[in-house]
């Protein structure tokens, strides 16, 4: 499957890309994150941007129900990114209070946690969008 990344031609840049609910979408998410970053001259953000993509993807591909995912880049602010996943599920993602469990997986909020400036959950009636928000520091 050949899919297609859009730019919004309106309001603040964006980008975004229907990708299949798999593992795989990960890497042409992070894809899709670096570009929109280098467009915007926004590099110094990628390292943990595509961290935290890689993250929102992985608990979408866990998490949702339907065969694809829809990822978003924008730039609500000139030195700041919105990255976001939607799925068709609505079940929304909760952060771990024990970070030292014993457990091989559930401690991607938590990254993306240190990584964002913020993040959260938008339900939809047919789903939700979880975003993270970053920011580059002044100069």
């Amino acid at each position: 499957m050949v899919a297609a990344a859009t730019s919004c031609p309106t309001g603040h840049p964006a980008y975004s890309q229907t990708l299949p609910r798999e593992a795989r979408s990960a890497a042409v998410a992070r894809r899709l994150v670096r570009t929109a970053l280098a467009v915007w001259g926004l590099d110094s953000l990628t390292e943990d941007a595509t961290l935290v993509i890689t993250e929102l993807v992985a608990n979408a591909v866990d998490h949702s129900r339907l065969p694809s995912i829809r990822v978003t880049v924008s730039r609500p602010t000139p030195n700041g990114i919105r990255l976001g996943v939607v799925d068709r599920s609505r079940t929304v993602p909760t952060l771990r209070t024990d970070p030292e469990a014993d457990q091989l997986r559930g401690r991607g909020l938590i990254l993306i946690n240190r990584l964002t400036n913020s993040w959260g959950t938008e339900l939809y009636r047919w789903g939700k969008q979880v975003w993270a928000e970053l920011n580059e520091e002044d100069a």
